[in-house]
């Protein structure tokens, strides 16, 4: 069992960015993918960037060249350069560490963007 603890959200105007944090209490090599959704009020779970084991990335169509993802093995830590931000970006953004056997998800983090 891992648990998943996110940070960094919070309230931003157009155009500025946010730095999400994912912090596991394990070890996340052992993760075939680690990565964020987001839920927006009255709207599904969404895709928002994944990484995989061997460094692949795949980001959803709306947040390419503007949001990053990334990894620290070493911090057992993934983030989310959120740059651009627009209004539609405001969600609860959660964390998802998936293996072969299981999912665990993050509690969500709020990110409020402003127009």
């Amino acid at each position: 069992q891992v648990q998943l603890v996110e940070s960094g959200g919070g309230l931003v105007q157009t155009g500025g960015s946010l730095r999400l944090s994912c912090a596991a209490s394990g070890s996340i090599f052992g993760f075939n993918v680690m990565g964020w959704f987001r839920q927006a009020p009255g709207k599904q779970r969404e895709l928002v960037a994944t990484v995989g084991r061997a460094g692949n990335l795949n980001y959803a169509d709306s947040v390419k060249g503007r949001f990053t993802i990334s990894k620290d093995s070493a911090k057992n830590t993934v983030y989310l350069q959120m740059n651009s931000l627009k209004p539609e970006d405001t969600a609860v953004y959660y964390c998802l560490a998936s293996s072969p056997l299981n999912n665990f998800w993050g509690q969500g983090t709020q990110v409020t963007v402003s127009s």
